[in-house]
């Protein structure tokens, strides 16, 4: 992935079977984001591709409904509320009214939001934004749920309850890959990809 005269990232080899949770760590810089948003499809390498159970990724395959993402500022529309948020892609895809507002409420639920669902984001903290940001992704229920420091505003326990949730995701046969520099999310990953300067690092 070369943007102006940098090369961003080289000789990156993912291959992640479902179930698991991998985590891609390394130094500000090294291409964690990047890498990140060209999994998710947000970003077009100019070399190589991205395939979702041997499909490339593409939003004319229909990989906007296959593909969750936590973005690192959370991506959240500050004049909306949580469930707003959560509700937002659900909509997209024309799912049922019922099935939208029970999917928007149990995922609220499940990171500890659900006093906080009629609060506009603007008024949100740092860390219950970013658990807003997990609520729409698990909501959406992915095949592959692509998170980029999803836990890195969050206190310890949040922080824990988040990685359990993508655990469970995981378990469910999905894949959850994840972007951090906490040694704590790598260690609790079943693998890590570690870049440094955009490449594959040891170790």
């Amino acid at each position: 992935m070369v943007i102006g005269s940098r090369t961003i990232l080289e000789g990156v080899d993912l291959i992640v079977k479902a179930g698991e949770l991998v985590a891609v760590t390394g130094p500000s810089g090294s291409g964690k984001t990047t890498l990140m948003m060209v999994l998710a499809g947000l970003q077009v390498p100019d070399r190589g591709e991205v395939r979702l159970d041997g499909r490339p990724m593409s939003p004319g395959e229909g990989a906007e409904n296959r593909v969750g993402i936590v973005l690192q500022n959370h991506g959240l529309v500050s004049i909306l509320t949580a469930a707003e948020n959560v509700s937002l892609p659900l909509q997209a895809r024309r799912l049922p009214a019922p099935e939208v507002a029970s999917r928007t409420k149990s995922a609220l639920h499940a990171v500890g939001l659900d006093d906080s669902s009629d609060h506009l984001a603007e008024e949100l903290s740092g860390g219950q934004r970013q658990r807003v940001g997990v609520a729409r992704a698990l909501a959406a229920d992915p095949e592959l749920l692509i998170a980029d420091e999803p836990t890195s505003e969050l206190a310890a326990e949040a922080r824990h309850q988040v990685l359990r949730l993508l655990r469970e995701h995981a378990n469910q046969g999905r894949i959850v890959i994840l972007a951090s520099h906490d040694q704590e999310v790598v260690d609790a990953c079943d693998r890590c990809l570690r870049l440094l300067d955009g490449r594959p690092a040891p170790g």
